[in-house]
């Protein structure tokens, strides 16, 4: 049997209205991994063969990316809030069986486990998140050099059909600039997984998932952290948070003081990376995950 993540066929699951792509190998206790912006769930190609020794793995495509249901917009951009994206997340792991189960996630899917994490609480069991800080700090506390360096997150938020039919004009460049810009450039990436984030890219609809994400989380999404805030939502479980000592969320956020202040059991650091850690330094991260979801 094959352990890449390349080899293994696509599942596709009809969850909560939508289509969600997802590849799923190995025995053990269940672990869903959730991917980040402007990616895929191949981004877990390198630690893939690690994990799936100790644990059931599903990588999934979040909505309005990859192989993934893109839905239509909507003016309240509640189809593309976390909210949504985590029901998608939790009736597929019902789906597959799952009633509790650990969670991995980076960047965009991160703020998805987050928020399945509070709203579906009885079933992450544990979670861990890399390279972020909870969106509604992010967003209160930006900087002129936070800004600069994100600035997607305040371009892609912008009127449509703006920011979609500048993306649909060439998206592979897209892709190769928003990541090639990062500590590292595109030499990071394996060739396979660059074409497979190229190849997702230009599918139809996917500027316009992309976009109402970021959307959704400049809007919805804050709503619904400071009203769960006001409720004294906190997570209950173990999480641990781990970010690129070398990227812009450590440089630009106190990232374990503001988990603190929203988490009960809260550990982490910076790793020798700077975004995409699952990428880039996949040892540690699988020593990080062991760690935890042992």
């Amino acid at each position: 049997m094959t352990d890449s993540l390349f080899d293994l066929p696509l599942q596709t699951f009809v969850v909560n209205g939508v289509r969600i792509a997802a590849r799923i190998q190995g025995d053990g206790p269940p672990l869903l991994l959730l991917h980040g912006h402007p990616q895929t769930h191949a981004i877990w190609h390198r630690i893939w063969p690690e994990l799936i020794r100790t644990h059931t793995c599903i990588a999934a495509d979040l909505r309005g990316y990859g192989d993934s249901e893109k839905p239509e917009a909507t003016s309240d951009h509640a189809a593309h809030s976390k909210r949504e994206m985590a029901r998608d997340m939790a009736e597929l792991m019902t789906t597959l069986g799952h009633e509790q189960f650990d969670v991995l996630a980076h960047d965009r899917g991160a703020r998805v486990a987050h928020r399945l994490a509070l709203d579906h609480a009885a079933r992450v069991r544990r979670m861990m998140l890399l390279d972020i800080a909870p969106t509604l700090d992010m967003y209160e506390g930006t900087t002129r050099a936070f800004a600069q360096a994100y600035f997607h997150w305040f371009w892609l938020i912008q009127r449509a059909p703006i920011p979609e039919t500048m993306i649909e004009h060439d998206p592979v460049f897209y892709i190769r600039s928003v990541m090639g810009s990062r500590p590292g450039g595109l030499a990071l990436f394996a060739p396979e997984a660059l074409a497979e984030y190229e190849r997702c890219a230009q599918l139809p609809n996917w500027a316009t998932g992309i976009c109402e994400d970021y959307r959704a989380s400049a809007t919805i999404d804050l709503q619904h952290d400071r009203d769960g805030r006001a409720q004294g939502e906190r997570l209950r479980m173990p999480v641990r948070v781990f970010w690129g000592e070398r990227g812009a969320v450590g440089q630009n956020f106190d990232v374990l003081g503001l988990w603190r202040a929203v988490a009960d059991d809260i550990a982490g650091s910076a790793l020798p990376g700077a975004h995409y850690l699952a990428e880039e330094i996949p040892e540690r991260v699988v020593e990080e995950a062991r760690r935890l979801f042992a």
